[in-house]
């Protein structure tokens, strides 16, 4: 069992009480926190990281750096701590000694804040030579105290009933009301913007993002998720080699952390099914929106770690501190390994032109016995909800024996286009700013053009209700090849970079987190320029005197689709579709895949709409529905 810290051990020591080798220390009253200061109860604000930061930097010259790097819209420094022994504190430095980078984040989530404290505990104790010895001389670290600032100064008691401690926190979104951490593909927050600038510059070999779990009572303390999870050898041998990195570093982890006394999971402890502990766990792929998924969306190590809300802050705080420790540790023997695994990567990308690439996994069905140490509980009709409720008893630890899903095979594969993908000149400028973020390359056209290409056309969108400020589109529709015209302005969009597998997350209009799911080309799914009623009855009662085929079709449509024929705006629509009036353009996604650039040359023969074929606009537009696509409520 893991051994408890009482808050004075922690205050006493600085440290861990359960085995980690650190001697206390008397470090500048200046980088004490109010979280060491309160035993850990407290926890500090805004104003405080950003003093502490500066702090190290002024105890440590030319060992720490304090960086501000971006201003959140109420106005607040994002800053990033950067510590080395041996002066490696630029991205310059860092690229010239070949030094993996570790970029670690805490506060996305600002109610989920023992991050921001452990942090600045670790990296205190690494520079005085009480942890991770020589770690800091293979290595360099970013980190970034508090992520969502404006959320940490929302602060109060209440925001996480389902946690214990600190007496008050910051909460989980920002002063814009989103979630940062389903903000990665969009970038529609600043802060956001702010961080993928601080991720381009510095291009860490991992990207930690420290947080805290909800769900069910049981005795495991903290997750850590690296990525990427799923075997990636169906794409490149060197993606594979990557995922095998991955692998090993989490091997490495579990066990430092089980030898320091902890009771680690390599997966997210949520149940199968809600409030039914024998149910077990799925492992499930977690969408690029995902700070960890997006890491390895961009081939670097991406580590998700979670401890556990019951546990006290003095615990969460101490099994925090001791993951970032041994994760120093295993910097100091791996990094060049990482360094090198991402780099095969990088070039196994720029040549993903024309193959088929995973950009989803799917859970297998498959599962196995796994031992988990929960508690003692019942489940039992509840008179106030009217469901089953479970209640637990932490005083009679129990091992549930559940099954636990832990295979992924593929869930969505794409082909990757062999030369790239344009983006039409009315939404080049705003897909031209996401493009920026993510630091992927791209030219603008200079001339018109015209360029035999695939388009995507969807044949059903369905809407869902607002979701992180957006209205995200679920298209169903497949590719076909066209000729269309190319406007002066339009993006080209290579595939032969580094970035390929994460242009692919972006441009795919199927993949989870697209550019289309997340609604940035809802306006093509609309109709602008409608047939009034009147008129539609008139044309459809010609048609279906002059057309057999038609009019066969919709005695078809009539007989088989009992909703379609209840429906009069759907069965006007049905002629509509077929009046030349029909715009063309409606479900034609403005991303077009391409075999090469264009290089000038206007085709007069195309249409006013552009492309040469008919097209098929979208045959059903569904009524808005949750987003139910995620595999599991944390990943929503």
């Amino acid at each position: 069992m893991a051994v408890r810290c009482s808050a004075a051990a922690l205050v006493l020591l600085a440290a861990s009480c359960a085995g980690s080798p650190v001697s206390p220390s008397r470090p500048a009253a200046a980088l004490v926190t109010e979280a060491e200061r309160s035993g850990f109860v407290r926890t500090g604000r805004h104003a405080e990281a950003v003093q502490v930061c500066d702090s190290f930097a002024v105890a440590y010259p030319g060992r720490a750096r304090c960086e501000r790097f971006g201003t959140s819209p109420e106005g607040r420094a994002l800053v990033a701590l950067v510590v080395s022994d041996d002066g490696v504190l630029t991205p310059e430095a860092a690229a010239r000694a070949g030094r993996p980078v570790l970029l670690i984040q805490a506060g996305i989530h600002a109610g989920e804040i023992e991050g921001k404290d452990a942090g600045f505990l670790a990296l205190r104790q690494a520079l005085a030579g009480e942890a991770a010895a020589g770690a800091l001389r293979a290595a360099t670290v970013v980190f970034v105290p508090i992520f969502n600032v404006d959320g940490h100064e929302r602060f109060g008691p209440n925001h996480r009933p389902n946690q214990r401690g600190p007496e008050q926190m910051g909460f989980r979104t920002t002063a814009q009301n989103l979630n940062l951490n389903r903000d990665y593909l969009k970038v529609d927050a600043p802060e956001m913007a702010a961080m993928l600038a601080l991720f381009n510059r510095w291009d860490p070999a991992v990207y930690v993002d420290l947080h805290t779990t909800d769900g069910a009572k049981f005795e495991h303390d903290i997750a850590v998720l690296v990525a990427p999870f799923a075997p990636q050898a169906a794409d490149t041998s060197a993606a594979a080699a990557l995922a095998l990195a991955a692998r090993s570093l989490s091997d490495a982890l579990q066990a430092r952390l089980t030898a320091l006394g902890h009771l680690p999971l390599p997966f997210y402890p949520e149940l199968a099914t809600n409030d039914d502990p024998a149910s077990g766990f799925a492992v499930s792929d977690a969408p690029v929106r995902f700070s960890h998924a997006y890491a390895a969306a961009r081939d670097r190590l991406g580590i998700l770690v979670e401890t556990h809300s019951w546990r006290t802050y003095p615990e969460r705080v101490r099994a925090t501190r001791d993951l970032l420790v041994a994760l120093l540790e295993r910097a100091a023997v791996d990094g060049a390994r990482w360094r090198r695994a991402e780099a095969a990567a990088d070039a196994a990308d720029a040549a993903l032109g024309g193959r088929d690439v995973v950009l989803a996994y799917r859970t297998g069905a498959a599962s196995h016995p796994f031992a988990f140490r929960g508690y003692a509980y019942e489940r039992a009709t509840s008179p106030i909800s009217g469901t089953t409720a479970v209640t637990y008893d932490e005083t009679r630890p129990q091992i549930w024996t559940v099954p636990l899903r832990d295979q992924l095979e593929p869930g969505l594969t794409v082909a990757a286009p062999r030369g790239g993908y344009l983006v039409t000149a009315g939404f080049a400028d705003r897909i031209a700013r996401v493009l920026d973020a993510h630091g992927i390359r791209y030219r603008r056209i200079a001339a018109p053009a015209a360029a035999d290409v695939d388009v995507f056309r969807a044949d059903k969108v369905t809407f869902a209700p607002p979701y992180e400020g957006r209205t995200r589109a679920e298209v169903t529709g497949a590719w076909s090849a066209d000729r269309c015209a190319v406007a002066a302005g339009a993006l080209w969009i290579p595939i032969a970079q580094p970035r390929a597998r994460l242009i692919l997350h972006l441009l795919e209009p199927t993949a989870p987190d697209s550019l289309v799911a997340w609604g940035s080309f809802n306006a093509v799914f609309e109709p602008k320029e409608v047939m009034e009623g009147y008129v539609a009855e008139a044309f459809a009662r010609e048609l279906l005197a002059r057309d057999p085929a038609t009019k066969r079709a919709f005695e078809e449509r009539l007989a088989a689709d009992p909703a379609f024929a209840a429906d009069p705006a759907q069965r006007l629509d049905f002629f509509r579709r077929r009046h030349p009036s029909w715009d063309a353009r409606m479900g034609r996604v403005p991303v077009y895949r391409a075999a090469a650039e264009p290089r000038g040359g206007v085709d007069a023969s195309l249409p006013p709409d552009g492309c040469r074929g008919a097209g098929a606009p979208p045959a059903s537009r569904q009524a808005p529905k949750p987003d139910d696509k995620a595999p599991s409520r944390i990943w929503r």
